[in-house]
């Protein structure tokens, strides 16, 4: 792959993951702060898993079959960052909601159709992708820093009058916003998310020509028949299961390291959170390597048992919070290890004219399935069946992500057996299309 198409695909992946991580981590604490009720809070939140699912069907079918990759993102990211810029100004129900399914439903396919596109201009993916895929990770960690500063109480600052830069953050670490106020802070992730989507708008049009293919079949209908292979329909059903695990951590990992059981303050909430993307940029350099090494079914299981140690810590040992703040680098683990690993393995072993719905066949249980299911129990969940009288009981809370992602390891290791393939083999002769 030419030097200068890397930069591109790796900016490229900067700002597409940068638009998701300014906005999702505190939108689980932001949304009952509007008054919202725990069932439009799950519609709310389930704009992100529909979006995946309508777009297997529509959006990934028009980057395969009828526009080219690159116009078509420039399209979503324009429309879809205007709408969440609207969500800073709203804080009525119906507003939020319609704007969040516009936001959604241009985005969510775009994470397709950015794989699609580094997929296409890479000549070893299982070699490059990692490294590509890292400027994802560091767009997320860049999304969540300057959040530090922006959650802060600055009238306290300007009254302690601090003297010269060391004494500035050392007054502004030391008075984060609380309560009302950092919620009402909140409204600013989703204005430099927006920010951040126009901006990938415009460079859209710089990156290399990704034409579609012509053909007369459907895209989506040829990768829902893939699920007829059963290591294909295995994989995705532990997609599925893992990516409910997954986001049982984004739904309440913030209430939790801000809690008694922890008492991470609010500025910090988000740093916290993205320590797991600092680890996810090692685990992205050596993917390559340990692929080579572990193959597909070991790795991915290492990735799936990652959510199990975390939540292990979450539930049994909550009162050190070192050690909580420290178990998020597994996240590092998580996400390299099983969802980056799937993606390379589907553009390895999937045919190459429907690359875009196939990755999109997958996202329909990474973002869709899974987010769908978490998105709607777990506010009830620890809200309603986990909270008594005020009090969340924790342990019980995360032990069912814990016992949901060690059986999703045993299918793994057990059912799932891919065909054997050469490293490189173009895909399309481990499984003939």
């Amino acid at each position: 792959m030419p030097g200068t198409h890397r930069w591109k695909l790796f900016a490229m992946m900067v700002l597409q993951f940068f638009i998701w991580g300014a906005w999702l981590p505190l939108i689980f604490g932001y949304l009952p702060s509007l008054g919202f009720s725990a069932s439009e809070q799950s519609w709310i939140l389930n704009a992100f898993p529909i979006a995946a699912i309508v777009g297997m069907f529509f959006s990934n079918q028009f980057a395969d079959r009828t526009f080219a990759a690159q116009k078509f993102l420039a399209f979503s990211h324009l429309v879809g960052g205007l709408a969440m810029v609207g969500l800073g100004f709203v804080q009525s129900f119906w507003p939020f909601l319609l704007l969040m399914y516009v936001h959604c439903l241009l985005y969510v396919p775009t994470i397709s159709i950015t794989n699609s596109i580094a997929f296409t201009h890479m000549k070893d993916a299982q070699r490059e992708f990692g490294i590509v895929r890292m400027g994802g990770t560091i767009g997320w960690i860049l999304a969540a820093w300057p959040f530090t500063f922006l959650f802060v109480d600055w009238d306290a600052v300007q009254a302690a009058n601090p003297q010269g830069i060391v004494g500035w953050l050392d007054q502004a670490f030391a008075h984060p916003l609380s309560g009302t106020a950092a919620k009402a802070a909140t409204k600013w992730t989703y204005f430099v998310s927006g920010g951040a989507s126009l901006l990938l708008a415009l460079f859209s049009l710089s990156l290399p020509h990704t034409p579609p293919r012509v053909s007369e079949s459907p895209a989506w209908l040829d990768a829902l028949k893939l699920l007829r292979h059963p290591f294909v329909l295995v994989l995705w059903l532990v997609a599925f299961i893992d990516s409910f695990v997954h986001n049982c951590y984004f739904n309440w990992t913030g209430t939790f390291l801000g809690s008694d059981k922890v008492g991470i303050a609010s500025n910090w909430i988000m740093p916290v959170m993205s320590i797991g993307q600092v680890a996810e940029i090692l685990t992205m350099l050596v993917l390559g390597s340990v692929l080579k090494k572990l193959g597909w079914r070991t790795t991915m299981v290492v990735g799936v048992l990652g959510h199990a140690a975390r939540f292990a810590v979450f539930a049994y040992l909550p009162e050190h919070a070192w050690l909580v703040v420290l178990v998020n680098v597994l996240h590092g683990v998580c996400y390299a290890f099983f969802f980056a690993t799937v993606y390379i393995f589907v553009d390895a072993y999937l045919p190459k004219d429907i690359r875009t719905s196939a990755q999109g066949l997958f996202n329909l249980m990474i973002l869709g399935g899974g987010a769908l299911l978490a998105n709607s129990i777990c506010p009830m969940l620890i809200q309603d069946v986990y909270t008594t009288d005020g009090v969340t009981d924790f342990r019980g809370l995360f032990q069912v992500p814990l016992l949901t992602a060690i059986g999703a390891a045993v299918l793994l290791a057990v059912a799932f057996h891919p065909p054997k393939a050469p490293v490189g083999d173009g895909g399309g002769a481990a499984l003939p299309h």
